[in-house]
């Protein structure tokens, strides 16, 4: 009979993100709650050179998966891998990330082990029922899995990240045949940007429709860069084309944890504040008093940002010692 939780780790450019020790953390509450070990799996092209930093963070073993065919991400070769890691654990409960790789073996894990599916899992219940959207977050299911064995893809920054603890967990190698493949890593071109990365930032400095316009986000770009924040929107802002998607903050877009997050012309409606409820310190700057994020903030600010934002930042590179506007 299938048991534990194994925890798929899949490195990003040959290195641990943030989400991979998301990742434990999940696989952690789900552990405790159905009273099973938890395991992880490190699969990539330098699995064994990345287990060590696994194996101290609360498991009670590490498979490793390490292949040249693995240095690159394609779909088959990773899905065999993925599938000989569950097998070779023996796991109940498999746990990927909701990433567009973590999605896709998710699907294909899920068939090859004859199991259940959930993805964009945003909480884990104390009996080991799980939480996840529908309908764009307008509806949020509680699922049971019936059968076993059961694969689920959890949301980015919803869980806490697991810490190094003292034990170091046994390492052991597994070994699979990639076989042949109808597709083929051709090249991978990163996006340049100057901006840090939504989903990673301990600071986020996010804008509403309260802005305006396009125009409206420079201010906020502004104090974004004078904190070392990244910068974030609701979905109306980004409907209205005056922000890329990718920066939309919310169920339908992305969920975010970080310590310190200043929202400027947000309402508050219940998609926005479902992907940012669990930050540190919220900040509310609004000429609405009584809208609902500036009810739930650790500090609200009334008034018109375009007075506030420029005050602010000048203030914020003061004390850094940077030169100011006039």
């Amino acid at each position: 009979m299938a048991t534990g939780i194994l925890v798929l780790v899949l490195p990003s450019r040959g290195t641990l993100s943030p989400a991979s020790y998301e990742l434990l953390g999940a696989g952690k509450i789900l552990a405790d709650a159905l009273k099973q070990p938890l395991m992880a799996a490190v699969v990539g092209g330098n699995a064994a050179a990345l287990a060590g930093d696994i194996a101290s963070r609360g498991v009670t073993k590490v498979f490793t998966v390490e292949h040249a065919s693995l240095k690159e991400f394609t779909e088959e070769a990773y899905a065999k891998a993925a599938a000989a890691a569950a097998e070779k654990s023996g796991a109940a409960r498999v746990i990927l990330p909701s990433t567009i790789a973590g999605r896709a073996l998710a699907a294909r894990l899920a068939v090859h082990l004859k199991a259940g599916l959930a993805t964009d899992v945003t909480e884990i219940l104390a009996d080991g029922k799980i939480r996840r959207g529908y309908y764009g977050g307008n509806l949020i299911a509680e699922v049971e899995f019936k059968s076993s064995i059961a694969v689920l893809t959890v949301a980015p920054m919803t869980f806490p990240r697991a810490e190094a603890a003292g034990a170091v967990a046994p390492i052991e190698a597994v070994s699979f045949e990639p076989g042949s493949s109808l597709s083929e890593f051709v090249a991978f071109q990163g996006e340049a940007s100057r901006e840090i990365d939504l989903g990673a930032a301990e600071k986020v400095v996010a804008g509403g429709f309260g802005l305006g316009s396009a125009e409206g986000f420079k201010p906020l770009y502004d104090l974004a860069h004078a904190l070392g924040a990244a910068v974030g929107a609701s979905r109306r802002a980004v409907d209205s084309g005056w922000i890329p998607y990718k920066n939309q903050v919310g169920l339908t877009g992305r969920t975010v944890r970080p310590k310190l997050y200043v929202a400027v012309g947000i309402s508050g409606q219940i998609q926005h504040l479902a992907g940012m409820a669990a930050s540190g310190t919220i900040v509310a700057i609004n000429t609405d008093k009584d809208c609902p994020l500036m009810q739930m903030a650790s500090i609200a600010v009334q008034g018109e940002y375009a007075e506030l934002l420029p005050l602010i930042t000048n203030e914020i590179k003061s004390r850094k010692g940077q030169a100011v506007a006039a």
